[in-house]
């Protein structure tokens, strides 16, 4: 059977040839291409293959249509709204994901943002840099904040334990009723933005979602509020937050998330605002969590070849 591996998992090439060769030994061919997102360039390199993986670069509609052969897809990634979900179910292809391979790093970094907005740490270094003092910087604690979490999965409730380990009440919005030790209360959106003292984002991009932070709910956060985003860019309204950070009507915000995938454009309203930080998809991003996600990858691989479908999108 042909395997194609469209994108790189971010692990050494050692361990991916070690993988080659386990399918080579079973009778299989993996191929390793070039992440490209030409949709032209991507039915080329699937070509006749059976079996894709590929994380979190977009997958065009057209290049899964136009493969003949192809049965499984193969997401080394959480969410899979970058996959053609509508096009496999017509086409009966397998999707899968590597589900919880980024718990941790996603959770840390949420907390990382939180510490770092309310001691003005950025600013802070800028400062050093050019000779001044913190005269003047805001500075907080994270312990006694009253900690809002959308989206109270996997990685959700792993924020609520990292925050009630630094001494923070925790609220959750899910849309599924939820009950967990570290979460003190499960409340409506609109009473978690109103009671926040930091809101954070942990919810997949649907259609229930996108758009799901816009003008309206910003306008129930108090003006000390911090909003974190390391769901998904579109489940808040860009426009409406910067606006929100310019006229002072929230304290900041940090995204690591946004409309599309880095590079942005220079256009993008949300890196010209005051009192925000910004990284480029990072969430996921460790050593750690990229040998995690390729075993994972991997297994879900195995798994399908010998006939059975493991960790289940479609």
């Amino acid at each position: 059977m042909d395997i194609v591996l469209l994108e790189s998992l971010g692990v050494s090439d050692a361990v991916i040839e070690g993988h080659a060769q386990k399918l080579a030994a079973m009778g299989h061919s993996l191929a390793v291409c070039e992440r490209s997102a030409d949709p032209t360039v991507q039915a080329r390199q699937i070509g006749s293959a059976e079996a894709v993986i590929l994380a979190n670069m977009p997958l065009a509609a057209e290049a899964v249509a136009a493969a003949p052969n192809l049965r499984f897809i193969d997401v080394a990634f959480t969410g899979v709204d970058h996959i053609p979900l509508d096009v496999c179910r017509e086409r009966s292809i397998a999707v899968s994901n590597a589900s919880g391979y980024a718990t941790q790093a996603v959770a840390e970094l949420t907390i990382g943002f939180m510490i770092d907005l309310l001691r003005s740490v950025d600013a802070a270094q800028v400062r050093c840099r050019e000779g001044a003092t913190k005269a003047g910087l805001p500075a907080n604690l994270l312990a006694g904040k009253t900690v809002g979490i959308v989206g109270a999965g996997v990685i959700g409730k792993r924020v609520a334990q990292l925050a009630k380990a630094f001494g923070c009440r925790t609220l959750a919005h899910n849309r599924r009723p939820v009950s967990d030790p570290a979460i003190d209360e499960s409340v409506s959106l609109d009473e978690l933005l109103r009671r926040s003292d930091i809101v954070t984002l942990h919810c997949p991009l649907t259609a229930d979602t996108k758009g799901l932070i816009g003008a309206e709910q910003l306008a129930l956060m108090k003006p000390t509020t911090l909003l974190i985003n390391t769901a998904r860019g579109p489940v808040v309204d860009a426009d409406a937050l910067a606006e929100a950070l310019r006229e002072g009507r929230i304290a900041g915000a940090a995204c690591d998330v946004f409309d599309q995938e880095p590079p942005l454009p220079a256009d993008c309203p949300l890196l010209h605002c005051p009192n925000i930080l910004v990284t480029p998809h990072i969430g996921f991003y460790t050593a750690e969590s990229m040998e995690e996600r390729t075993e994972i990858v991997f297994d879900n691989l195995y798994a399908w070849l010998g006939g059975h479908q493991q960790n289940a999108v479609l």
